[in-house]
């Protein structure tokens, strides 16, 4: 057998000379008899179908491979899986291979996973009883004298070391069918096989690329560090993930460390972070260090014999490179470290291999990056083309400043041409500064605007819109409007979770429009950010009433404090934030016109009276050592915060009960996520009109809840999870009308937060999402309950027209089989199993509680009947069709057969009975699926009549989709993309029909 190298090691993987060169993902070691075979073979195959590329050693030896060849396999994988059983010493190939993959280990750092197959792993080590006499046995028959001796030692020392290392015994799982899902998605994990996303338009950019891995290739050194040196915005990163994304599969472990200057002062605010970061990425295992030293010898402990690829994006300062990788004897052979910065100097003092210079784009290519981001085409129209070569001779050929002023000028019609040429006239023929540059768009804003952008770009980065937008309105700012816009013009960007993002050029530009306004006075800027200048002004006392927004973050270890006098002079403060600052005094001296006070780990027990909050809208107070919110105030007139709507006090492991809600009317989040000495809630909380959030996860000591919770009509999110003592009756929950999403995940069977799911939860319309992962009550037929409670012709009417989706991992109680019997308004249901077994256990169930039993009948040909949903060309389809059923009936055995139609190939699978099962073809994209069925009935009764379901089973993912159409046999196009998305490339699927009574047999294809 030829080595053929794998789909990702086409002409990008040959240019590393440096050993090993990985042409396979996995190789799997096993032998003896047919003892844990059927596993070895189970997990191959799922592998594969996980587009793992993979070796096992007895199925190629029988393919002829010689055994030399089978060692080379070995030394070019990234990960070997030894399965260990009572023969595995029988097998002489299997030690040879062993020894082989020990010395892998050894030398480059090979991944080696060991699994016990009705063994322990004690006497692999230990070599005791029939596992060591067939060892001496294989031994003896291979080798003689010294050279039997010799082989006894070098084969005990390897099973002693794999014997040694983290395993995964066989009975510490359900069946092998677990062990496998448990194994390859380790492997998943440890490979990683994940794409960066690079850039929309990647214009100029392959040329680049391939000059970088042309430095790379002359540069065979046992390690290869390559720097990316260039100004701001000149595409460092975009260059970097495109290389990474070229040959990172050639690598036994990687990592990409993204915009590290960006992140410094957020959440790399050590270096000791930044390796904790490092290792994690490599070693897909969490460490916690003590120092940097401690992870400097970590790093060349766990790296020194692995070939790497490491980028380093955007680094800031020569000590995150010290600290990182600083020594080439830290990193095993072929390793590559890619290092983006601004600062040449580093790179130089690191003496990297070569440092690749990024010039400035030419003009055709800035032209076409220009058009692509202004019109959404390759070059601009005639009318306009003048113009857009003015706006890119003054970018400089910068691709940051192409992009964020196409953005921008997108927003300008076309016919607008005059708007055109008084924008390009505003652009100054040479910007020294990137800032510069974009400092025109910034200037093209509204008031409105340039104020929302200068509270994001120095308070809001990370932060949820929707959070940042209701703060900004209460300043007066008008931020729905103002964000959108922000949005469309590219100034800020919306990532995972509703979060605003901006790219750092953008925020480097709005702090400097802040400091440039008083270079040397900070005390008199509109916004204070930097740390050096906001613990002067607070130590000097400087602030003035020009502050609107500070923002002080130092670390929790931090001995800085302060005297709440420093904001005496700050009457216009809106925005405060304060990270693990200690502040003495009297707290009255503090803006009254505070609309969002973020302070982590606020230092005393209570908030001061005399802290006056009444203009506040959001109060963050996360890691507080708060047991009260409030002291009760000496009057009896309490502070009442009338525009409070968000209040964040999680992980204060203090805080004791929360305060009376009757002072906070507006609340519309309460997070008090993981206050595990909470042990009360008070009851006025049910007065709270506007509540849509109430998060309680890990409270640990909350016992109960006053029942006037249950009374928010408005709530539409309650999380209970971890909340291991409080008891919720059917009577209660049912009350909260506007419930979206209840979550009580990862409870025990007898101290759950909701004892019994109560089906009438359903009769909510709103209800959306329920996620009850872990949920072990004792009603088993919960799923079954809450369908048949969206049966009710006057329930949820919504329901009928959405999917349903269940989960039914962790849980091996739930049944099925009922759920047929009720589904007559619901049109869709997809089930989640945890193995195969479970899986085909339920749809055992189904078809045998729901399914007729057919009979055995010859059928004649006047008996035939066809369902059709036709594709193509209906006349050479139908007939070729009906010969193929014709045959099939004449025949016992399922033939594929190859059907014409508008430019899609088709295979047709035949099946007896009330299934067709078949394999989706590899590497192919489905157009469409028809399932055509030949049956026998009495008189005047259509198959179309009596179809009940479909059945669609995916024993690779295993998920099931129960499909009911009543009379109509073609699935609409939102539940095809449904059923698309569940059959994937290689996949083992079965379809199954179920029908009323009065058919006596069928046949079906797809």
């Amino acid at each position: 057998m030829e080595f053929a190298s794998s789909s990702s090691s086409s002409s990008s993987s040959s240019f590393l000379k440096s050993e090993p060169h990985f042409i396979y993902d996995v190789f799997i070691n096993f032998g003896g008899e047919d003892i844990g075979r059927k596993l070895v073979s189970h997990l191959h195959s799922v592998l594969l179908q996980a587009q793992v590329k993979t070796l096992v050693n007895e199925e190629n030896l029988q393919e002829g491979m010689k055994l030399e060849e089978h060692m080379g396999a070995i030394a070019v994988s990234k990960i070997a899986i030894i399965v260990f059983s009572k023969t595995y010493t029988e097998s002489t190939c299997c030690l040879l291979e062993l020894e082989k993959i020990i010395e892998c280990l050894e030398t480059f750092g090979q991944v080696v996973l060991p699994v016990f197959y009705e063994i322990e792993p004690l006497d692999v080590r230990d070599q005791k009883d029939d596992f060591g006499k067939a060892l001496e046995e294989t031994a003896k028959k291979s080798y003689l004298g010294e050279q039997l001796e010799h082989a006894l030692s070098r084969w005990r020392r390897a099973l002693t070391t794999a014997a040694s290392m983290t395993s995964w015994d066989v009975r510490d799982f359900r069946d092998d069918a677990e062990l496998v899902e448990v194994i390859v998605r380790h492997v998943q994990t440890l490979l990683d096989y994940k794409d960066l996303f690079i850039t929309e338009f990647p214009v100029g950019l392959e040329s680049r690329v391939e000059k970088v891995i042309g430095c790379i290739k002359n540069h065979d050194t046992k390690v290869c560090i390559i720097g990316i040196w260039g100004m701001v915005g000149t595409g460092k990163t975009t260059i970097a993930k495109a290389i990474y994304n070229r040959i990172y599969r050639l690598f036994i472990g990687k990592s990409f460390i993204e915009t590290i200057r960006e992140f410094w002062c957020l959440l790399y605010r050590t270096y000791v972070d930044l390796q904790e970061h490092l290792l994690d990425d490599v070693l897909k295992y969490k460490f916690e260090l003590e120092n940097d030293e401690m992870g400097r010898t970590l790093i060349k402990t766990k790296f020194s014999r692995k070939k790497l690829l490491i980028v380093l994006d955007d680094v800031s300062e020569f000590g995150q490179l010290e600290n990182l990788c600083g020594n080439r004897e830290w990193f095993g052979r072929g390793t590559v470290i890619i290092i983006t910065t601004r600062d040449a100097k580093m790179l130089n003092r690191l003496k990297v291999n070569y440092v690749y210079k990024m010039d400035d784009m030419n003009k055709n290519d800035s032209l076409e990056l220009l058009s692509w981001h202004a019109f959404g085409e390759a070059k601009p129209r005639k009318e306009l083309n003048e113009i857009a070569r003015n706006i890119v001779a003054n970018c400089g050929g910068l691709p940051l400043a192409l992009k964020v002023l196409g953005g921008w000028t997108m927003q300008i019609p076309y016919v607008q041409v005059q708007e055109w040429k008084y924008v390009s006239l505003r652009l100054p023929n040479a910007f020294a500064r990137v800032r510069e540059k974009l400092k025109i768009s910034f200037d093209g804003l509204g008031d409105m605007e340039k104020d929302i952008f200068l509270d994001v770009c120095c308070f809001f980065i990370g932060k949820e819109r929707g959070y940042a937008t209701e703060i900004l309105n209460g300043c007066g700012l008008h931020a729905d409007i103002g964000i959108t816009v922000l949005i469309e013009r590219d100034f800020i960007k919306v990532e995972r979770n509703n979060k605003l993002e901006m790219h750092p050029l953008l925020r480097d530009m709005g702090r400097e429009i802040t400091r440039r306004d008083w270079p040397q006075e900070p005390g008199k800027r509109s916004r204070l950010w930097f740390h050096e200048d906001v613990k002067d002004i607070l130590k000097t006392k400087s602030g003035t009433k020009a502050t609107q927004g500070l923002s002080l973050k130092l670390h929790s270890t931090s001995r800085d404090c302060f005297e709440a006098q420093a904001f005496k002079n700050m009457k216009s403060l809106r925005l405060l934030q304060l990270d693990h600052v200690q502040l003495t005094g009297d707290y009255g001296y503090l803006s009254k016109q505070l609309r969002w006070i973020c302070w982590k780990g606020f230092p005393s027990k209570y908030i001061p009276n005399n802290f006056c909050m009444e203009s506040v809208v959001a109060m963050d107070l996360k890691h507080s050592h708060l047991q009260l919110l409030w002291k009760q105030p000496l009057s009896n007139q309490p502070q009442v915060l009338e525009r409070l709507k968000f209040l964040n006090l999680s992980h204060s492991k203090y805080l004791r009960e929360t305060p009376d809600f009757s002072i906070l009317p507006s609340l519309e989040q309460l997070i008090l996520k993981d206050c595990r000495s909470l042990c009360n809630v008070h009851p006025s909380i049910g007065d709270l009109c506007n509540l849509f959030l109430i998060n309680l996860k890990d409270c640990t000591s909350l016992s109960c809840l006053p029942r006037e919770v249950y009374k928010l009509k408005s709530l539409r999110t309650f999380i209970l999870s971890g909340c291991f003592k409080i008891f919720i009756l059917e009577e209660d929950i049912v009350q909260l009308e506007s419930l979206i999403t209840l979550v009580t995940e990862n409870t025990v069977a007898e101290s759950t937060a909701v004892k019994q799911l109560p089906c009438s939860i359903v009769s909510s319309k709103s209800i959306g999402y329920i996620s009850l992962r872990g949920f072990e009550a004792s009603s088993h037929n919960i799923f079954p309950s809450i369908i048949r409670s969206w049966m009710s012709p006057i329930v949820n009417p919504q329901s009928y027209i959405s999917p349903y989706c269940m989960d039914m991992k962790n849980n091996n109680e739930r049944d099925l089989a009922p759920l047929l019997s009720v589904l007559a308004n619901i049109r869709t249901v997809l089930v989640q199993c945890d193995a195969e077994v479970q899986l085909s256990k339920q749809v055992k169930k189904i078809l045998v509680e729901c399914s007729v039993n057919f009979t055995e009948s010859r059928i004649s040909k006047r008996h035939l009947r066809f369902s059709l949903n036709c594709v193509g060309s209906y006349n050479d389809f139908f007939n070729t069709l009906n010969n193929s059923v014709s045959e099939g009936l004449a025949s016992s055995e399922c033939n594929d057969v190859s059907l014409p139609g508008d430019n899609y190939p088709w295979l047709v699978h035949m099946g007896e009975g009330h299934s067709v099962s078949f394999t989706v073809p590899q590497n192919s994209d489905m157009k469409r699926m028809i399932l055509c069925v030949v049956y026998l009935s009495t008189p005047g009764i259509m198959a179309t009549e009596c179809l009940r379901s479909v059945l669609i089973v995916n024993y690779t993912k295993c998920k099931l989709q129960i499909h009911n159409h009543g009379s109509v046999i073609s699935i609409n196009d939102d539940d095809w993309h449904g059923i698309m998305a569940n059959l994937g490339s290689g996949e083992k699927v079965e379809i199954f029909l179920t029908f009323d009574h009065g058919l006596v047999r069928l046949y079906d294809m797809w």
